[in-house]
């Protein structure tokens, strides 16, 4: 096992690819010289050249749809969009096209495009660069959705996007580039629609994905002092999304709490919770319990930020509210 970061993670997940299938190209803003601001893409240009790693235009509508074009005609693109606040301006290409086009021919062309995109909060960086629109592609049919945060799932579950022969939308936490993590050195991929229980527990369920997975154990390591006993469940794609693993947990404890980093307001937390309740109602001996952001823009004062974006403390107080009902 290796120690490596997100940063090399992609990077490493990518080359190993490009280099097992021709076919596999990146495009995307400042991916090819500049190897992307995080340093994701670093040296990638200069291993496979021009043409298979691509610097474009400032016009995500532009390169999205190249990438779909190419992804159809056979070829295996990845898109890159530098930041997930500007996935709308590739909406039409993305969600009228990439995720009908298989379906609409009858499945006699195949679709496989990885988009992949930075996106949440922290450090500051205001209203348009701190969102998170996971909840969109969930509700879109066609489309797949990843949200990894450990190197060693970025890697494989991004191995699993490259390979697969439809649609990807592929989020990347910005602020967490640098975490650290073991990677295996043989190849090996993950597969979709495969939580992970990241900490097992009796007296409550927690429910998160990406950086609330992080905040949700470290939330339940300070709960257990206190003599509360959580799982914490780490989705890690959310479409396909492993409810087997949801249910099973909550047959165990039969309380739930269900994290989000994005405004609470038609987020994932919600879907989650109406599906349980659809197929494991009778397992419930307390409501269910979300946490989200507040229903603001994100703001540029970062300790403004810190109070709209969830807390462990946030997710203990829901813990504690599940357990009192």
């Amino acid at each position: 096992m290796s120690v490596i970061t997100i940063r090399q993670a992609l990077n490493d997940a990518m080359r190993e690819e490009m280099e097992r299938d021709e076919s596999i190209f990146i495009i995307g803003c400042d991916v090819g010289l500049r190897g992307n601001p995080f340093g994701v893409t670093k040296g990638l240009m200069a291993q496979f050249g021009e043409k298979r790693v691509r610097d474009a235009p400032i016009s995500e509508a532009g390169f999205t749809g190249l990438g779909i074009g190419a992804a159809a005609a056979g070829m295996r693109p990845i898109v890159e969009i530098l930041y997930s606040d500007w996935i709308t301006l590739a909406m039409d290409q993305i969600v009228n096209m990439a995720a009908k086009m298989r379906y609409m021919f009858g499945g006699k062309i195949e679709l496989p495009l990885v988009i992949r995109a930075p996106f949440g909060s922290g450090g500051g960086i205001a209203a348009q660069h701190s969102q998170s629109y996971e909840a969109w592609f969930n509700h879109i049919p066609g489309l797949k959705v990843a949200t990894p945060f450990t190197p060693y799932d970025v890697k494989g579950l991004l191995k699993t996007a490259i390979r697969d022969d439809n649609p990807v939308i592929f989020f990347e936490h910005k602020r967490f580039y640098a975490s650290e993590g073991e990677v295996p050195e043989e190849e090996y991929t993950i597969p979709f629609g495969q939580a992970i229980v990241r900490l097992e527990g009796n007296d409550v369920t927690i429910v998160a994905y990406s950086q609330m997975a992080v905040k949700a154990q470290n939330a339940a390591e300070e709960l257990s002092k206190d003599g509360i006993s959580c799982e914490v469940i780490d989705l890690r794609t959310l479409l396909p999304l492993d409810y087997d693993t949801v249910i099973r947990s909550l047959e165990k404890t039969n309380r739930i709490v269900v994290c989000q980093e994005a405004q609470l307001r038609g987020g994932m937390a919600s879907d989650i919770v109406a599906e349980i309740i659809d197929r494991g109602f009778d397992l419930l001996d307390a409501p269910p319990v979300r946490v989200g952001g507040l229903n603001v823009p994100m703001p540029f004062n970062m300790g403004l930020e810190q109070m709209v974006v969830p807390s462990e403390e946030k997710i203990k107080t829901a813990v504690r509210k599940v357990l009192e009902d």
